[in-house]
């Protein structure tokens, strides 16, 4: 399992992998989303690993408080229904959709939010990345500069134990666009991008090492691990 498959014909221990090329639009994708953890929770589909990319827009969590949004660009704002506070998608970054059935993979959201980080910074770390988790904030963070910066971001929901939304990672996205709001609540820390980290055009990479890494991480799912 070296390389991810370029359309949606493929499934990684059960779980179905899907590359969807070009933007899509986040409200097609929301209620897909939502159609498809219904039938996964009744076991009409197969659980779902879905990577896409966003036209540019802000999505707002059920934490997200309206003195962080300031948007000069104009940009949509959706109400995500996922934990967490504002945050940014756009052209040049990696989302990734989990749509897993904790029912049978251990039901316990503080593990699967801990077991997607760290599948995020194994992916990471196989492009050269030393990625990180920091305590007492969710995400994935990288030394830059002398500080810490957000390289990804990190927010799920889970309904009837089946879970939704997952993580976004900056690969080359305009990084001016954070500036329309506060990224997930965190001011005091920068966001960066594998481009501005000195990795260029490294979609195709981190979607191969993702595809890599995923069976490690369903392995992980349900177990509590210490952290690093």
């Amino acid at each position: 399992m070296h390389k991810p498959p370029a359309s949606q014909s493929a499934a990684v221990d059960g779980v179905e992998w899907r590359l969807s090329p070009g933007p899509t639009n986040y409200e097609v994708a929301l209620t897909e989303m939502e159609a498809r953890a219904a039938a996964v929770g009744t076991g009409e589909a197969p659980e779902l690993a879905w990577l896409l990319e966003h036209p540019p827009l802000y999505t707002a969590g059920t934490s997200a408080d309206p003195a962080e949004l300031f948007n000069p660009q104009g940009f949509p704002v959706h109400k995500a229904g996922r934990g967490g506070r504002y945050t940014y998608h756009g052209p040049g970054q990696r989302v990734g959709y989990l749509i897993l059935d904790l029912n049978r993979r251990g039901r316990d959201v503080r593990c699967f939010v801990h077991a997607l980080e760290g599948w995020v910074i194994a992916a990471l770390g196989e492009l050269g990345v030393a990625a990180f988790r920091a305590p007492g904030r969710i995400g994935i963070w990288v030394a830059e500069s002398g500080t810490e910066a957000k390289i990804g971001a990190i927010g799920v929901r889970v309904r009837r134990w089946v879970t939704m939304h997952g993580f976004a990672v900056n690969v080359d996205p305009d990084l001016g666009h954070f500036s329309g709001i506060v990224p997930c609540g965190i001011a005091e820390f920068p966001v960066t991008s594998l481009a501005k980290l000195g990795i260029p055009d490294a979609q195709n990479a981190l979607d191969a090492a993702l595809y890599r890494t995923f069976a490690r991480f369903l392995a992980s799912l349900g177990t509590c691990m210490e952290e690093a």
